[in-house]
């Protein structure tokens, strides 16, 4: 489907305000808009923000998704009303459209439970962050094997592209290796060209002299400093509501409506995405841990003036993790449903991604007497791919 692109242009005064950098490319800055309900960003919405709410009345506004697909979205609607930090029924359907493919949600409302006071929202802010930073910090030293799914929007979606890769560190991010497409394996000697080409780059990651090798961990270190402004700025960014306690997936959670400051002044285009993202998270209440978070664009965010390209409101994302290791939370789930716009060309992203299987490889050095090994076995990890 395609939508009609006007004039008008709701994100334009912050596009204009801050273009995109030299070398920035729009494919990038749509990954990392993807990236809202991502481990780290789905924990600076969270952690930050539930900061910025201790000592400050904060308006109590839930956004409440008609459709869980950005096909010619409207922007869902959000009713403010004044309130403080008061438990109140979550008007968020979790069993709505879209929840479905998200299995169990939360939804299950646990009764009146006290509201924390300001010092206790701060107080589990900060634990909640150090857990986070230590996730992150964990995610880099694990593989996983991740199903993707690319399907059309409306009522009765169609696949359009199915895929399972085997998800490896490199150091510098992470390499897919193609185990599935659709119900058929990779063939071995494929896949053996893959495992090759894994060992190469980490091989080539422990030659910090080689010029490569410096542009890549420069390009990671930039990466990484992103996600760190983001983080940082989310506590002035965010207003934060305590909403109520519910059981998601199982787990005990408090739930927190996120909604853009008015009196927040982005100063990049990282930060003015922020301005333009409303979220609810639920967070568990024993181990302090982010368990499910969704996030809806309400404003169109330009790139390159609008010229570049648009990610149009009315966008939807979700994310849910667990517990794969001791004290180790990672992302389980990831679901995209938004329009957006490529220069002229728009087109619609309904995506989900499933991970499983999470195994701890360790750095580089490591990583690479696994692929040698693996590569000296003949066997893969797991199984025919």
């Amino acid at each position: 489907m395609r939508r009609d692109v006007s004039a008008e242009d709701s994100g334009r005064i912050g596009a204009a305000a801050y273009p995109m950098e030299p070398g920035t490319s729009l494919t990038g800055i749509l990954n990392m808009v993807k990236g809202l309900t991502a481990s780290s960003l789905a924990a600076a919405l969270a952690v930050a923000s539930l900061a910025g709410a201790s000592g400050q009345p904060s308006p109590a506004c839930a956004a409440s998704p008609k459709k869980s697909t950005a096909s010619g979205a409207e922007a869902p609607a959000i009713e403010a009303r004044t309130a403080g930090l008061k438990p109140r029924p979550s008007r968020l359907n979790p069993n709505g459209a879209g929840a479905n493919d998200l299995g169990e949600q939360a939804g299950n409302q646990t009764g009146a439970a006290r509201p924390p006071s300001d010092a206790e929202i701060a107080a589990r802010a900060k634990i909640l962050l150090e857990h986070q930073h230590s996730n992150d910090e964990a995610l880099e030293q694990y593989e996983r094997v991740e199903h993707h799914v690319d399907r059309t929007g409306g009522t009765t979606p169609r696949v359009l592209d199915d895929k399972t890769y085997r998800v490896v560190p490199t150091g510098t991010g992470t390499m897919k290796l193609l185990l599935k497409d659709g119900d058929r394996p990779v063939d071995p000697e494929e896949y053996r060209k893959q495992l090759v080409a894994w060992k190469e780059l980490l091989e080539l990651m422990l030659k910090p002299e080689d010029s490569r090798t410096k542009s890549a961990y420069a390009k990671w270190q930039k990466r990484k400093d992103d996600r760190k402004e983001l983080l940082d700025a989310t506590g002035a960014a965010f207003l934060t509501t305590w909403d109520a306690q519910q059981s998601c997936n199982g787990r005990l959670c408090d739930v927190y409506d996120i909604q853009p400051n008015p009196n927040f002044h982005p100063h990049s285009l990282v930060q003015d995405i922020l301005t333009r993202v409303t979220a609810k998270i639920w967070v568990d209440r024993d181990a302090n841990q982010l368990v499910h978070g969704e996030a809806h664009v309400t404003r169109d965010i330009s790139f390159g003036g609008g010229i570049l390209g648009k990610l149009y409101r009315g966008g939807v994302f979700f994310m849910q993790q667990e517990e794969v290791a001791p004290g180790v939370w990672l992302p389980t789930r990831y679901q995209y449903d938004f329009t957006a716009r490529k220069f002229l060309f728009t087109s619609e992203q309904h995506q989900y991604v499933e991970a499983r299987e999470y195994r701890r490889i360790g750095p580089p050095k490591q990583a690479l007497a696994l692929a040698q090994a693996e590569l000296a076995s003949g066997k893969a990890p797991y199984g025919d791919p």
